[in-house]
């Protein structure tokens, strides 16, 4: 990063997903994206599934698609990561979003994003530092159990990063979310693993100045 590039806020920011996601935008392109993904699904169907059956399975991934970019919505998202391919046969009940930048103001004209990271450190269970293309991000991790009042409908283990944007005025932090759904009975180290990779996603964390 040059020293011209310091001096002005980044214009965006690059991830790297895993092989075998997609990326769905949130704010334009939605549809299109979608429509690439429901189509890849259904040329991916096994040898042998019934051509009668198709357009009932077209439409269901398709409405369980826009479910899921629902609830992405309405959480801020402005960038959508699914795994649509199979891992060793097995479909990852996981997504990543990442949202829109929120704007928070400074604890004190003199502080700066290390004084709202520390303060949400101290009220987030489980939070601590991380390093993200130098700058310094908060990352959490918990397990959300099932709550259905709460529009919860099945538990899932949580990982959150909240990154401030350098030099933004004022100031503006993004926030990426991962969630693996939770089966009953299912082994915790499987979704340890799953939380490794998200950490790995995120350590292709890049600024974008172009």
């Amino acid at each position: 990063m040059t020293t011209a590039e310091r001096s002005r806020p980044p214009n965006g920011f690059n991830l790297v997903p895993p092989p075998g996601w997609d990326v769905i935008p949130l704010r334009t392109g939605t549809k299109e994206a979608m429509d690439h993904i429901v189509r890849k699904a259904v040329a991916q169907l096994p040898t042998g599934f019934p051509k009668d059956d198709i357009p009932k399975a077209r439409l269901k991934l398709t409405q369980e698609m826009k479910k899921v970019v629902r609830r992405a919505r309405t959480k801020g998202g402005m960038t959508l990561y699914l795994p649509t391919e199979r891992l060793h046969g097995v479909a990852l009940p996981v997504s990543i979003v990442a949202s829109e930048p929120i704007d928070i103001p400074r604890v004190r004209p003199s502080s700066g994003p290390e004084a709202i990271l520390a303060a949400l450190a101290s009220v987030t269970p489980g939070a601590e530092t991380r390093t993200l293309d130098d700058t310094a991000a908060l990352r959490s991790e918990r397990e959300v159990p099932a709550d259905a009042p709460q529009g919860v409908d099945v538990a899932h283990r949580r990982v959150e990063y909240f990154v401030p944007v350098p030099d933004s005025t004022p100031d503006q932090y993004l926030a990426f979310s991962f969630s693996a759904l939770i089966a009953p009975g299912s082994d915790p180290a499987f979704y340890d693993i799953l939380v490794e990779l998200f950490d790995a996603v995120m350590g292709t964390f890049r600024w974008s100045y172009a």
